[in-house]
């Protein structure tokens, strides 16, 4: 069995860059599957006011559900509160032998603030969507060097532009799933 990569993140909503961006990641990592782990609130953003874990879960779901490679897992979700990544690693080691962590670079740069970032790596291999950043540091460190660097197609959506575009009543056709698009309207999730 080959590995699985881990795609962890708030997906408010999750978008076609993402799905893109992992189904790149699968075919140059040749990995078994993708693992979408919305995050019940990310330490990096607990600033950040984001939509429902609910609502969040069930946009990825409607988002993979015809993708056989791509799967949902609700852990971090169902256990609420800030969602570390070791935790969640540490449950899915049980189940598969060979994890690759799917990160942005702007995360690299701050994986040493991570929870046990040391022992993150023991658990998972990191893979980081190759994206340059303004302040990239001169000095490369050791999570650096563990490194493996894909380069996937940049595909410039934000979650914050479309909860926007929702918001102020602008058009998300062609950036998020058919199905995401409804249950947002549905909902009538942004709006406020």
């Amino acid at each position: 069995m080959s590995a699985v990569g881990v795609f962890g993140g708030t997906f408010d909503p999750i978008h076609l860059g993402h799905l893109i961006t992992a189904a790149s990641v699968r075919e140059i990592r040749n990995l078994e599957k993708i693992i979408f782990i919305p995050a019940f609130t990310s330490p990096h953003k607990t600033d950040i006011k984001s939509s429902g874990g609910k609502d969040r879960l069930e946009m990825v779901k409607l988002a993979v559900e015809c993708t056989a490679y791509f799967e949902v897992c609700d852990f971090e979700i169902k256990n609420e509160g800030i969602s570390f990544t070791i935790d969640t690693l540490s449950m899915l080691k049980e189940k598969y032998s060979e994890i690759e962590l799917i990160i942005g670079y702007d995360n690299l740069i701050k994986f040493s603030s991570w929870k046990q970032p040391d022992d993150i790596l023991k658990l998972a291999k990191l893979v980081v969507l190759n994206r340059k950043v303004k302040d990239e540091p001169d000095e490369k460190d050791v999570y650096y060097k563990s490194a493996f660097f894909v380069d996937t197609p940049l595909v410039e959506i934000s979650a914050s532009g479309l909860r926007e575009k929702v918001r102020t009543g602008g058009s998300i056709d062609f950036l998020v799933p058919e199905k995401v698009k409804q249950y947002i309207y549905d909902l009538k999730l942004f709006k406020d």
